[in-house]
C-alpha cells in the first residue's frame, strides 16, 4: 500500500515535469550537446582440414550504440538522455564435423535513462529520473523466445550536484529515493509454451555517479556507479521464513567502466569492465570484461 502511494505520487511528479518540459522547450535557445557513437567489433578464427590439435573455428561480433543528449531547456531546467544499446553473438564450428553450431548470444543490453534537473544555482539541484533496462532477447529457454524481457523500470527523485564540468567532461552525482518495478514474462509450462506476467516492486535509496573524462583527444573514460538500498519489497511475505528472506535488504551495486583509445580515425581499442552485485540473483559478485579492437563511427 505504501509503495503504491509512492508510485502514484512519483508518477504525478514526472507527468508534471514532462508538461513543464513540453511547454517551455521553445523558450530557451540553448543548443543540444550531442554524442552518438556506433561501434562494431569482429573476431574470426579458422583452421584447415589438415590442422591437428582439436581447435575449432569461431566468429564473434559485438555491436554497440552509445549516445548522450543534453539540453538546457530553460534557465532552470536541464534535460539529459543517455542511451546504451549492445548486442553480440558467438558462432562456434564443430571440431569434428566442421559444421557451424547455432550462434549463442554473448552481449545483450538496452539501457535508456532520462534525467531532468532543476538548475536553480544552489549547492544541489533537485532531479527527476526515469530509467528503462532490458535486453533484446531472453535466451534463458531456447525453445521459447521472449523479447524485451525482463523489464526493469526505475523512477527516482532527489538531489544532484555537478562536481566537475568542462566542455563535455563532467562528474555528476545524485542521491534520491527510487521506486523499481521488475516486469517478467515467466514461463509457466515449457511444453505448452505457456507464459504469465509477474510484476515485482521495491523502493529505497539510490545513489548514482556519472563520470565522463577525456585524458586526451584519443583517450577517454566513461564510468557509472549505481548503489541501491531497498527499504520496501512487494514480495517480502513470500520469502519470509526462507534463507533468502533478507536478501532484498542487501545493497545492490552496478559499476560500469569504459576506456576507449582511438588508434586511427575509425579504429578504436576499448576496454569495458562491469561489476554487479545483487544478492537476490547471486550471493557472489558478478564480473564482466570485454576488450576489443573495432570500427567506430562518431555520428556527432
Amino acid at each position: 500500500m505504501i509503495i503504491s502511494s509512492m508510485e502514484a505520487l512519483m508518477k504525478k511528479g514526472l507527468i508534471l515535469l514532462a508538461a513543464l518540459l513540453f511547454t517551455s522547450s521553445g523558450l530557451y535557445a540553448e543548443p543540444w550537446e550531442k554524442t552518438l557513437t556506433f561501434d562494431l567489433k569482429l573476431t574470426q578464427t579458422a583452421y584447415s582440414d589438415s590442422w591437428t590439435g582439436g581447435e575449432a573455428g569461431n566468429i564473434s561480433w559485438v555491436s554497440t550504440l552509445n549516445g548522450i543528449f543534453v539540453k538546457q531547456i530553460t534557465e532552470t531546467i536541464n534535460n539529459r538522455t543517455t542511451l546504451k544499446l549492445a548486442f553480440g553473438q558467438t558462432h562456434i564450428q564443430d571440431a569434428e564435423t566442421k559444421e557451424w553450431d547455432k550462434p549463442e548470444k554473448s552481449t545483450d543490453q538496452i539501457d535508456i535513462e532520462n534525467l531532468s534537473r532543476l538548475t536553480f544555482g544552489g549547492y544541489v539541484d533537485p532531479y527527476f529520473a526515469v530509467r528503462l533496462e532490458t535486453q533484446f532477447l531472453d535466451a534463458s529457454v531456447d525453445s521459447i523466445k521472449r523479447y524485451f524481457n525482463p523489464l526493469l523500470l526505475t523512477e527516482s527523485v532527489g538531489a544532484s550536484r555537478m562536481f566537475y564540468k568542462r566542455d563535455k567532461d563532467e562528474i555528476l552525482s545524485r542521491l534520491g529515493f527510487a521506486v523499481k518495478q521488475t516486469i517478467n514474462n515467466i514461463i509457466v509450462d515449457t511444453a505448452a509454451s505457456e507464459k504469465d506476467w509477474n510484476t515485482r516492486t521495491d523502493a529505497g535509496f539510490e545513489s548514482v555517479t556519472d563520470v565522463i573524462y577525456s585524458f586526451s583527444e584519443s583517450l577517454g573514460y566513461i564510468g557509472k556507479l549505481t548503489l541501491y538500498k531497498a527499504l520496501f519489497f512487494s514480495e517480502k511475505d513470500e520469502v519470509e521464513g526462507t534463507p533468502e528472506e533478507d536478501y532484498w535488504k542487501a545493497v545492490d551495486v552496478n559499476w560500469e567502466n569504459t576506456i576507449s583509445a582511438s588508434v586511427i580515425k575509425y579504429v578504436t581499442v576499448s576496454l569495458y569492465v562491469q561489476f554487479l552485485y545483487d544478492k537476490q540473483i547471486e550471493k557472489k559478485g558478478r564480473f564482466k570484461q570485454t576488450l576489443g579492437l573495432g570500427l567506430t563511427y562518431k555520428m556527432f
